[in-house]
Parts: structure tokens; sequence; C-alpha cells
């Protein structure tokens, strides 16, 4: 009788798919059994997406557009406004040579200055007192500082209806005036020196583009290693390399920073662009004095708080909200608005809005809903109207992400900005490159570009590998560039909310 081999104790290949001691892989026991593929991992072939879309670019796709700029610096001019006002005016005490009549306006002498003087002899002004609502003159100018008189920021008035502005004895201070007329007498003509002519003055604003860059390299060795995992990038890829999906999330993230430095940008003082300038481990040039918004570039955060306006501490309330309405009027009132916001300030519009509805006990009205229940008991609102304005609001990504502004108070300290209200549509504005007025976008980005050098986005590869054959060196090096600027045009139709 022959030998049977292998012996008892080796594998023994089964005819039938049965669980047999002699066809058991048993590594646990060494023995003839344990060989090189029991450290095999185990791997799952699929990247599990814990954080799901992670990109955080899409606000400025969604409200602003992007236009080509050739220059260094962007330049715009805007209207100001056509009725002008003093604040913090002050009148004399009524001892004074003027009874009490003598209002100082807050300007500068000369016809050179940003604010002058332009209340002219004859014309009728308003005199209020912010602190005391129930302290409103109506008074006729009898002699002015921009009529030709020594000392320019004066005036004097006399009240219609009081001897004196100031009803007491003692000055005041912090007053408002505006000019709402003026009274002739019959067949009189203009006693001005100078002509009562009031030239438009506009605000010239500047922005300037920086220059954003990143790199990935990889080795040509690394780039031979094949590593065969499904991955799913943000950008609908899957089933690359793991070389290959870095240098895709390389390119997403350098995407999403050319969207967070047009939102987080400043422009640098006098002193810190002379510091940064002089560092001799950056790459500026050196400057004995480098003027101020010479470095750095100007972001929407600063610029809606250099000239447009903040709200502090919103608590979810109509009042809050009404008082962000009062506050449009006396700008621009823009009719349709976008609202982006964290996640804790969109749930407290949520909320607002909701109460303004009865629906529940002791009555349903749904009107306000177009007398839809599903659409009042949705209470994900979208969008609404208030007053004359349309609001659409959304939930901003980058103020809800923990890598960035996000993150609630009991998990991780967020930052202070809460959402930002940016208004829709088109402004007209100087171009002062094309001497033309233009229409552009509220919120718009300038890239350098020319007929030699598109520098939108630029890419380019380096090195001996992954076809590039520009160098020596064994590996090859994706290049990321981009200059480019913000425009905020029209800033004080702008509302930042605020912690």
């Amino acid at each position: 009788m022959g030998v049977l081999s292998p012996q008892l104790g080796s594998i023994v290949p089964s005819s039938i798919q049965a669980t047999l001691t002699s066809n058991y892989l048993n590594f646990a026991n060494g023995g003839g059994n344990d060989f090189a593929q029991q450290y095999l991992p185990e791997i799952y072939e699929a990247e599990v997406e814990r954080y799901g879309n992670r990109t955080l670019a899409g606000f400025l796709r969604m409200v602003g557009a992007e236009m080509p700029m050739m220059s260094d610096q962007v330049v715009w001019s805007e209207q100001n406004r056509l009725h002008i006002s003093y604040e913090g005016v002050s009148c004399q005490a009524v001892g004074g040579a003027q009874a009490g009549n003598r209002l100082t306006l807050p300007v500068t002498a000369g016809a050179n200055t940003n604010v002058r003087n332009v209340i002219f002899q004859n014309m009728t002004v308003v005199i209020m007192d912010p602190a005391n609502p129930a302290f409103t003159v109506k008074a006729i100018v009898t002699q002015s500082g921009a009529n030709g008189a020594i000392g320019a920021n004066f005036v004097d008035v006399i009240p219609y209806t009081r001897a004196a502005v100031n009803a007491g004895a003692a000055a005041v201070a912090g007053l408002k005036v505006f000019v709402y007329g003026s009274e002739y007498e019959k067949g009189s003509t203009l006693a001005t020196a100078s002509g009562q002519s009031i030239e438009p003055q506009l605000s010239v604003f500047s922005n300037k583009p920086i220059i954003i860059r990143n790199r990935y390299a990889v080795s040509g060795s690394d780039t031979a290693q094949i590593g065969w995992v499904e991955v799913a990038a943000e950008d609908g890829t899957s089933g690359y390399l793991w070389y290959l999906k870095a240098e895709g999330e390389t390119r997403l993230r350098f995407e999403d920073y050319l969207e967070m430095a047009m939102i987080e940008g400043e422009l640098a003082n006098a002193a810190q662009a002379t510091a940064i300038a002089g560092n001799a481990q950056l790459a500026f040039p050196a400057a004995a004095a480098a003027p101020a918004g010479t470095i750095g570039t100007e972001g929407l955060f600063a610029a809606i708080n250099n000239g447009g306006n903040v709200l502090s501490g919103y608590a979810g309330s109509l009042q809050d909200f009404d008082a962000v309405l009062e506050n449009l009027d006396s700008q621009g009132a823009i009719e349709e608005n976008m609202l982006f916001l964290d996640r804790k300030t969109e749930l407290l519009f949520d909320n607002m809005l909701a109460q303004q509805n009865s629906y529940g006990a002791g009555g349903t009205s749904y009107g306000v809903f177009e007398n839809s229940e599903d659409m009042a008991l949705n209470l994900g609102f979208s969008g609404f109207r208030r007053g004359s304005y349309d609001f659409y609001k959304t939930s901003w990504k980058y103020l809800n992400d923990a890598s960035t502004r996000g993150g609630s108070a009991n998990f991780v300290n967020g930052d202070n900005i809460d959402g930002v209200l940016v208004p829709a549509g088109t402004s007209t504005v100087y171009d002062q490159l094309l001497g033309t007025n233009i229409r552009r976008p509220f919120l718009h980005v300038r890239y350098r570009a020319s007929q030699a050098d598109d520098r939108r986005m630029k890419s380019w590869l380096t090195g001996s590998v992954g076809g590039a054959s520009t160098s020596t060196l064994d590996a090859m090096e994706v290049n990321f560039l981009s200059e480019r600027c913000l425009c905020v045009q029209a800033r004080n139709n702008f509302v930042l909310f605020t912690a």
C-alpha cells in the first residue's frame, strides 16, 4: 500500500466545501501553515469619508464674479450722498457774540480738504441733538464761513421759533445739522462772494492683488510604488493612487486658499509694512519705509469693518433685525440681499421667523405662507421678506468648519464672525483705468491677466517624473499660483454679524 503524502497535520484539500480539521489554516500555532501570507493585513478597499465634502470654496462663486486686470492696483470711485449733513457740531453759549446762535462745524478751512463747509447764507437748516430726541431747531443762516468770511468752519443762524439754538445758557455739543432749503426776499440776489456752487465729491477706493502660491512634490520612487485603494475626492474623482490623491487634495486646498485669502485679507499699516518688507526671511524687496497699503490685501471682513455696517450680539429677535433694516434704509436700500450665516445664527433666524406665524392651539393662520400648512410647518426658512427687502439665507460652511472659524462653543471655540449680509445685483462705479462708468457686482474678484500670461489659476509641472522633463530632479513638482484681489463696492450696504 502506498504512502499518503502529505501526512496527517498537513493541509489536506477536501473535495467539498466543508470545515474539516484537515483543511483548516491555523497560523496561531505556527508549524507548517506558518508562511509569509499570514502577515498580509485585512484592507478595506474604500476610503472612509468621515468629514464629507471638505472644501470651503463656493461663497464668491455664488455672489460674485472674476474679471481680469493688468495693473498692480485696482482703483474705483464711488459717489457720495446727494445731501450733506454734519455731525459733532457745537453751539456757543448764549452769552457769546451771536447770542448762542453760532455753530461750529467739524471741518477744516480751505477748498482742498475732503470735508468742507457748504452751508451758505439764506439756507435753512435743521439742528438736532441725537442724544435728545425732543431737541429740534429750524433756523435760517445769516452768515457762514463758506461765504468767504474768516474761519470757514462757522455758521451763524437765527432760529424760527426760539431766541437761541441752545435754550439754556451753556454751550452744547454733539449736534447734527443738515440743509433742507433756503429763503430769500423778493427780487434778491445771491449775497455770496464764492457763489453757491457745491461741487460733487467722490470717495476713491483701491485694493492691490497678492500672489498666492503652493506646491506639491512626490519622488519618482513613490510614483512607481503601486498602492491601490479606492479613494473619493471632493472633485468627483475616485480610484486614484495615493500620491495622485494627495496632488488632487493639494489643488483643492489651494482653491480654498484663493477664497479664504479674499475673505480674511488685511492691508498692513505703515509700521508693519516696513517690518514685513525688511524681514530677511521673506522675499519682499527691502525698503527703508514701506507705505501703508503696499503689503497685504483688503479682504471682505476688513472692508466691511472699514466703512461697512457691523452688528454685534445679534440675539435673534425681530427688533434686532428691524434695526438692521433701519440702517439699510439710511444706506443704499438695496432690495435683495444674501445672508451667509453660521449654524447658530441661521437657527436664530429660523426661530425668529417661526414665531411670526400663529399656527397651533387657539387657531391656525398660514397667511404669510400662501395659506399652505406644509410651508408654515417647514422651519428651515430659506427666504423671507421684511418691509421692502427680500432676504435669502444659507449656511456658510466657512463659518461652520472646525478647522477654520467654525465649531460650537460647547465643542470648539469659534471666532467672533457669525455671518455677513451681501447685497445682490450690481453697482455703477467709475473705473479709473477705463475712464468710464461701469456696472460691476457689489462683490467681485480681479485677477492679473494679459495676452502673455493668465494668472487667475496657474499650474505647471517641474522635475523629471510624471510627464515633466524640466530638470534632473527625480521627482514631480506640481506648482500652483494665482494673483488676485477682492473688490467690495458700496461697502456701506454690507452688514457683518459679530458675536
